[in-house]
């Protein structure tokens, strides 16, 4: 019974914080979809809405009267055992069903499981349960990226409001670490996903790991220093990148009257120096290391390392491509589809971000997106 009720609290609270995220948009600031990275915020409501009726209520919840048969092929994201769905470029277009009509839906299925709560439930169960819930937690992180995506591509760069900024580190200097064989991954006595499993041993040479993670004016140097136009610098793939984007500083940066601002959440201001470079994607990360004359970590020394500086306000890229673990094994069906099928063409990021939810992190936690990705809050730490 505890565990019932300790997710019934965290369900409870998961649902309400999609809506607290949402809550100081415009009506109209849930429809944009710039690009395809960006999912507007009124389909990730409805999402992960359909991932909880999909997954527990529908094959579960005796006797559950489905919402909308519609919304299935509307709100399904990539899960092909599923069935049909919208394509991912075509989420914009979606001006219908109104936003109220998603939130019906939300209301519905969450009454819904919480009254199936109240029955008695297997482990099977309750183990779906708890992957919806972090399925919920990991869009709420997406959200705060595509809303400050949409906003940030407003003419007027409007205000969000105060949550979700980094803050100055002060540590400074390296951490050395002794090479051996280490143990990696989770253990599995507690919530993990299957790409944190097995737990394996490694092994690596000594190594030096940066207690804090890069600034802005550590990147600005590197900008000015032309960091942008010395291909020795960039991985061939980055810079073809860099060339067609024609990218001279990181997202949301702009120079005016010689002077630097960005956008954050908060509004258009001038570049604070202080604060840890963010929203830039692995080819600049690795460019920038080669200019200081060190390296990305990879994902097994920063893991090994971590107790030994502070991290979680942004994710930080690896020099680590997402593959699976010895003995991986995915889950049959669709759930077997969360992670499995995206081991390529990846590269890991660990850590966490100020729009990770309370919670949410852990050190064996594999992040992994495509190297071009900028939208989302990445930073950099330097090994050597």
């Amino acid at each position: 019974m505890e565990r019932i009720t300790l997710l019934k609290d965290k369900f409870e609270q998961t649902r309400k914080r999609s809506e607290a995220i949402c809550a100081p948009l415009e009506i109209e600031d849930y429809v944009p979809q710039p690009i395809i990275d960006v999912s507007p915020p009124k389909w990730h409501l409805g999402h992960t809405t359909w991932f909880f009726e999909a997954f527990v209520l529908q094959p579960h919840a005796r006797d559950y009267q489905v919402y909308d048969e519609d919304f299935a092929f509307l709100f399904n994201s990539y899960y092909n055992n599923a069935g049909e769905r919208v394509l991912r470029p075509n989420r914009g277009l979606m001006s219908r069903p109104p936003v109220r009509d998603v939130i019906s839906y939300r209301e519905y299925v969450t009454e819904k499981c919480l009254e199936f709560l109240e029955t008695e439930l297997s482990k099977e169960v309750l183990d779906v349960l708890e992957i919806g819930i972090n399925h919920e937690q990991q869009h709420q992180e997406l959200l705060v990226y595509d809303i400050k995506y949409i906003l940030g591509n407003q003419p007027t760069f409007p205000v969000y409001g105060p949550e979700f900024l980094v803050r100055e580190e002060k540590s400074t200097g390296f951490s050395s670490i002794k090479g051996g064989i280490f143990e990696i991954g989770a253990d599995g006595k507690s919530f993990c996903y299957d790409n944190e499993l097995n737990r394996h041993q490694v092994y690596l040479q000594d190594f030096e790991i940066s207690e804090n993670l890069v600034t802005n004016g550590e990147y600005l140097e590197f900008m000015e220093d032309g960091g942008y136009t010395d291909f020795n610098l960039w991985l061939s793939e980055g810079w073809d990148f860099v060339q067609k984007e024609q990218l001279n500083a990181p997202l949301y940066w702009y120079e005016k009257n010689g002077e630097w601002y960005n956008y954050s959440l908060k509004g258009f201001e001038k570049v604070d120096m202080s604060l840890p470079v963010q929203h830039v994607s692995f080819y600049e990360a690795y460019a920038y290391a080669e200019w200081k004359g060190m390296r990305l970590p990879t994902e097994f020394e920063w893991e090994v390392a971590s107790d030994t500086f502070k991290w979680g306000q942004l994710w930080e890229w690896t020099y680590s491509a997402y593959l699976p673990y010895p003995g991986f094994q995915k889950a049959p069906g669709a759930l077997g589809e969360y992670n499995g099928k995206f081991m390529s063409n990846q590269n890991v990021l660990r850590g966490a971000s100020v729009a990770s939810p309370k919670g949410h992190s852990r050190k064996t936690y594999r992040n992994f997106f495509h190297a071009s990705s900028r939208w989302l809050f990445s930073g950099i730490r330097l090994a050597k």
